[in-house]
């Protein structure tokens, strides 16, 4: 596939560069994230959502909305990376994944990296509050913005 191809593509092409879905569905998201902003899923009943949908799953109507949250809440599972999973993540491993739980967003759920000072060490603790970051990335041409997390010090559930 040739440059132009690949840069016309609604998948990504480019290893760690994040895209919206072919639908757009969760475009308000990227658009968020740009912004700094963490928007998620957000319908007229009170529920929250995601990964997005067409419809809502508690009250089925169709199209909810999206609503700016606070990139705030609790890890709920973690997992340390110490084995690349592909060339291009030689150079970052030891790295943590991160399932975040968000109590003010209803409890939905966010996987994101966690940021340590030093991955390979430290215990890591579930229930322990955590804080988005957001990290404003290019490859190429193109711009991305990244939500990652990190442990609040001293704090717990």
């Amino acid at each position: 596939m040739t440059a132009a191809a690949r840069e016309n593509t609604a998948l990504p092409q480019v290893f760690g560069v994040p895209v919206a879905l072919p639908s757009g569905l969760d475009q308000p998201y990227h658009d968020g994230l740009a912004a700094h902003e963490l928007r998620l899923q957000h319908c007229e009943c009170g529920t929250w959502q995601w990964p997005p949908e067409v419809i809502c799953h508690r009250c089925h109507r169709f199209d909810p909305g999206w609503r700016t949250a606070a990139p705030e809440g609790v890890l709920f599972s973690w997992t340390r990376v110490w084995h690349p999973a592909r060339e291009e993540l030689v150079t970052a491993v030891p790295y943590v994944v991160a399932v975040v739980e968000l109590p003010a967003a209803g409890g939905i759920r966010l996987v994101g990296n966690l940021l340590l000072d030093d991955p390979g060490a430290g215990p890591i603790t579930v229930g322990a509050v955590v804080r988005g970051e957001f990290a404003d990335q290019q490859v190429g041409r193109r711009n991305y913005t990244l939500l990652q997390w990190r442990l609040v010090e001293g704090e717990d559930r």
